[in-house]
């Protein structure tokens, strides 16, 4: 009896061990299946210089660190434009922000303001509508500014939810005042806290959002496990004013004041995103992006960082310079992207909306033109991967002002349109050109040395031109913004 006995429950633990094995392995077979989720962590206004995987010797950034050793570094990365509303209306819609005429408008100036008529069209298909279609959660936590008024909300744009601050963190109430009615001023709101479509608080306490924000991005990934998710995580900070705000836990815990401060929670935050996949096991089926919306605009005194660094890079924020559209960028994806390499080929934000539907599956959309691409060999580190961009073009608003192709930027003869940086009061506005590749800080103007190249880029310029439009005279390929005519302050409910 006792041989029976046991030789039965010898039978029971080896078809226990089978069925268990089956399991899993179907487990795993469905993970491999499984549709990767999406995140793009956004800071705004951080430097190339701001961060230690891109040079900071002077900004402690441990979990950024951590990211490039077991990820990726894109070191030629760019955005849209030097500031942020067009910047961030190319990662919606995968175009040039003068293509969806986002560039800017006669009212709102570089960026929208508070209680502005306009905003990205409702007929665009943005980032999260492609994914939303393959049966993604999707949410946005943090900076919107891509429209206030309702017609133009995340959740009216793709997005399950919305928490966040709908412009820029310095678009308050006593700003608009003392601007009084110039850009409607006068109408600015309390900075509003949002959640989906109604205001939570005004005015929020803008010391405590990077940790609200995270606390929230954390407890809505572990929510969403189950199935395939995109979380869209546009930080409000470094931001916009000269003394970022931080929680009493980072305050005046850097070498570099407030700015300093601002960066080092930034990293604390991105770790524990990191670590909250890593715990709850999706970290292999998830692509993390992090990047910022545009460069920092710097402090009066350049040799400053008080106002962050975008060195090695030449100029500020703002502009058209490479310190204003190439931006530090990192991409995580255990088990997919190689760890510890560096791509040094040119890629955009542009190119989110089309990589991000290869690889859910899905489409870019066939009825309109999209100006980014998928670069999925470029992350995944495929053998002769190379960028998929015969030209690059650099907007200030609707001026065409630079032109990269392969390792040369052309700045373009300013004519009648605004200086650019490389430009000297007083000087004769003629074409410039660097070579970005070799002269990583657009010291010496070659354009003597290579007038080929000056003439090849030059000639380069007439179809974006044509396209997309130049000072003033519009573009065939661009379609509209959209409006409203009767904008409201985003308020508390009765006020």
């Amino acid at each position: 009896m006792a041989a029976n006995a046991f030789m039965r429950l010898i039978q029971f633990i080896a078809v226990t061990m089978a069925t268990l094995a089956t399991v899993f392995l179907a487990i795993g077979l469905e993970q491999e299946k499984r549709k990767p989720n999406f995140i793009v962590i956004l800071c705004d206004n951080l430097g190339y210089g701001d961060i230690e995987p891109f040079g900071s010797k002077i900004h402690r950034t441990p979990n950024l660190n951590r990211m490039a050793k077991e990820g990726r570094k894109f070191t030629h990365f760019y955005v849209t434009a030097g500031v942020c509303t067009p910047s961030r209306a190319s990662i919606m819609t995968g175009c040039y922000a003068q293509r969806v005429q986002m560039h800017l408008n006669s009212r709102d100036g570089w960026v929208l303001r508070p209680v502005s008529p306009f905003g990205l069209h409702p007929n665009e298909i943005t980032l999260a509508e492609v994914l939303k279609e393959q049966g993604y959660a999707t949410t946005i936590i943090g900076k919107w500014h891509l429209g206030d008024q309702p017609e133009f909300l995340p959740t009216r744009q793709g997005f399950d939810s919305y928490f966040g601050i709908p412009y820029s963190d310095d678009m308050t109430k006593a700003t608009g005042e003392r601007i009084g009615s110039r850009m409607d001023g006068n109408k600015w709101p309390p900075l509003p806290l949002m959640e989906d479509e109604k205001v939570i608080e005004a005015p929020v306490d803008r010391n405590g959002l990077t940790k609200r924000y995270t606390e929230v991005a954390m407890q809505w990934i572990k929510q969403h496990q189950e199935k395939p998710f995109f979380l869209y995580f546009p930080q409000a900070m470094p931001g916009s004013t000269s003394k970022p705000f931080t929680s009493p836990a980072f305050r005046d815990k850097s070498k570099n004041g407030p700015w300093g401060d601002s960066i080092e929670e930034l990293d604390w935050s991105t770790g524990q995103i990191l670590d909250k996949l890593v715990e709850l096991g999706i970290d292999k089926n998830t692509l993390v992006v992090w990047t910022s919306d545009n460069g920092t605009p710097m402090a009066r005194d350049m040799s400053s960082p008080s106002r962050g660094n975008n060195k090695p890079l030449f100029g500020r924020g703002y502009t058209t310079a490479e310190g204003a559209f190439r931006v530090p960028t990192i991409m995580w994806w255990p088990g997919n992207i190689p760890a510890g390499t560096t791509c040094s080929e040119l890629s955009t934000t542009m190119d989110m909306l089309p990589t991000f539907a290869g690889l859910a599956g899905g489409q870019v959309p066939q009825d309109r033109k999209i100006d980014g691409h998928d670069v999925r060999p470029l992350i995944l580190d495929e053998p002769n991967a190379q960028t998929p961009y015969e030209v690059f073009y650099y907007y200030q608003r609707d001026h065409l002002q630079a032109i990269r192709s392969g390792p040369w930027k052309l700045f373009l003869p300013t004519g009648k349109g605004p200086r650019h940086p490389h430009v000297v009061k007083g000087k004769e506005a003629k074409p410039i050109l660097f070579n970005v590749v070799k002269d990583i800080g657009s010291q010496e103007d070659v354009s003597e040395q290579y007038p080929e190249v000056v003439k090849r880029l030059m000639a380069l310029a007439e179809p974006a031109r044509a396209d997309l439009g130049d000072l003033g005279k519009a573009g065939k390929g661009q379609r509209a913004i959209g409006k409203v005519y009767d904008p409201k302050p985003q308020t508390l409910p009765n006020k």
